[in-house]
């Protein structure tokens, strides 16, 4: 299993999103956008993941070329983001956002099913190779706040660039695992999907990303106009992702002993206690820092559940569109209408308001886990 060649995918992937996520906001409120506009970009970015993994998560199923269509992304991607330098005004960098982010939404869901099937049996040790993905996160938003302090925001778009060509050539390290065994074998996608416990899930997933909206399109906002600094912006952002890999690194031994549905219930209830936390004591830097400290479960446990479960519905030539339909549900669907209604309810309801909101979203994600996820049936 080609460990650091896999990892150093996750590492330069998630370091990307370690700048995009915490500082395009802070990026696009610099050039004068409002939280509405602000909020309708970064939609974008979630937006593109509803169409853009299902077409190239089909296309995968039924070509076997996986990680070639990773590598194919990869470079388009990192050719079309470039254009951002050359673009000015809303629909300009609008486009720009729509078209790179088409190709780089694609690419994750066909690389997880690429670790998966290197991975065979020891599929619950995903997350031993995610985890270097949380660590470039951690180092990418840890570094680019300091770099913001002192060179203001417009570092922002250089950094992408250089780590999406980074993506592009770790993509080319990576070696093909072929298709999975007993690929000719697999249910249709339409009967797993009427299944109960596949539907629920795959309908917690969109609600807990659903409720992670506002956290991610104006958390690093809301932080600022606190008074905190950009570096303490990065650190607070850093610190969750820091947590999320001591889970990571043990998150076998969690799913062994305790299974995916129990995973998943804590993960959401602790994603309730989170958003209202973040909303009501943005004052009180400890209660932040706790806050915080809860994304190793509503992000880090949840995700890895999330990926084992998707991983054991979706077997054979399933497995492309079994985690596309997993990230555009979740990160695309979920996260887009997270992100455009937070961007409404910002100005008008304020921000406790939304991040209660938020709660009651990822609350309802576990009602679904709680009354439809059979645990007899996750194994």
């Amino acid at each position: 299993m080609p460990y650091w060649r896999l990892s150093s995918f996750y590492f330069f992937y998630f370091a990307s999103l370690g700048v995009l996520i915490p500082f395009w906001g802070l990026y696009l409120k610099d050039l004068g956008f409002s939280p509405l506009a602000i909020g309708e970009l970064m939609a974008i970015l979630m937006a593109t993941k509803i169409i853009a993994p299902n077409l190239w998560g089909w296309i995968s199923d039924r070509t076997g070329a996986r990680l070639p269509i990773v590598r194919l992304a990869s470079l388009l991607s990192l050719l079309i983001f470039s254009g951002i330098f050359a673009v000015d005004g809303f629909w300009g960098i609008a486009v720009v956002m729509t078209l790179f982010s088409f190709f780089w939404n694609a690419s994750l869901p066909q690389m997880e099913a690429v670790t998966c099937n290197h991975l065979g049996a020891r599929v619950r040790r995903y997350a031993s190779v995610r985890l270097w993905g949380s660590i470039g996160f951690i180092i990418a938003v840890l570094a680019l706040g300091s770099v913001i302090e002192r060179w203001g925001t417009a570092t922002v778009p250089g950094s992408v660039l250089f780590l999406y060509a980074g993506i592009w050539l770790s993509s080319l390290a990576v070696p093909d695992p072929g298709l999975p065994h007993g690929s000719q074998q697999s249910t249709s996608v339409s009967s797993l999907l009427r299944k109960p416990e596949v539907a629920a899930l795959l309908a917690a997933c969109f609600l807990m990303q659903a409720s992670h909206g506002a956290f991610y399109a104006f958390y690093s906002i809301f932080l600022t106009e606190a008074g905190y600094s950009s570096a303490a912006v990065g650190g607070l952002w850093a610190w969750g992702v820091v947590l999320e890999v001591v889970v990571f690194w043990r998150m076998h031994i969690l799913l062994e002993r305790f299974g995916a549905r129990s995973v998943l219930l804590v993960s959401m209830a602790l994603a309730v206690l989170r958003w209202l936390l973040t909303g009501g004591f943005v004052d009180n830097l400890a209660i932040q820092i706790f806050a915080q400290s809860l994304h190793a479960a509503t992000f880090g446990t949840f995700h890895a559940a999330a990926i084992y479960l998707v991983h054991h519905y979706f077997s054979g030539r399933t497995q492309g569109r079994g985690q596309a339909l997993y990230s555009s549900l979740s990160f695309g669907a979920g996260g887009a209408v997270g992100s455009l209604l937070s961007g409404i309810l910002w100005s008008s309801a304020g921000a406790a308001f939304t991040f209660d909101l938020s709660a009651m979203v990822a609350g309802l994600g576990w009602l679904a886990v709680w009354r439809w996820v059979d645990r007899a049936r996750e194994l």
